[in-house]
């Protein structure tokens, strides 16, 4: 690789330790669910995410419960699963369902990480 697509590369795309994408363009990304996905999808991707990581967060009570519905909870799954396994951009398909954002979805006391 030339020494000018070597630094381009590095000027697009920070890498974490481990060799993961963390940045896109020097901003932080997360997984959020598309609006349109109907809610069985939600529910599916609520189940396999949280299969997969610790989704204590959306408990009663806990600070990312509120609001109560499948858009937010699949969301904030969603994201810990993404942020968890790497932070690639296909670690956010669930089937076409999840978008890669650029905007920090954080609300009140909901902290995505």
């Amino acid at each position: 690789m030339s020494k000018v697509l070597l630094l381009l590369f590095l000027t697009l795309f920070s890498l974490s330790p481990g060799g993961y994408l963390i940045m896109v363009n020097g901003q932080r990304t997360w997984c959020v669910a598309k609006p349109s996905t109907e809610e069985a999808t939600l529910l599916v991707n609520i189940n396999y995410a949280c299969s997969q990581v610790d989704c204590q967060i959306l408990k009663k009570g806990c600070p990312c419960f509120a609001p109560d519905n499948l858009l937010n909870h699949a969301s904030v799954a969603m994201n810990l699963y993404y942020q968890s396994h790497g932070r690639n951009h296909w670690n956010c398909d669930f089937k076409g369902s999840g978008i890669v954002v650029v905007s920090d979805p954080s609300y009140g006391g909901c902290i995505y990480p």
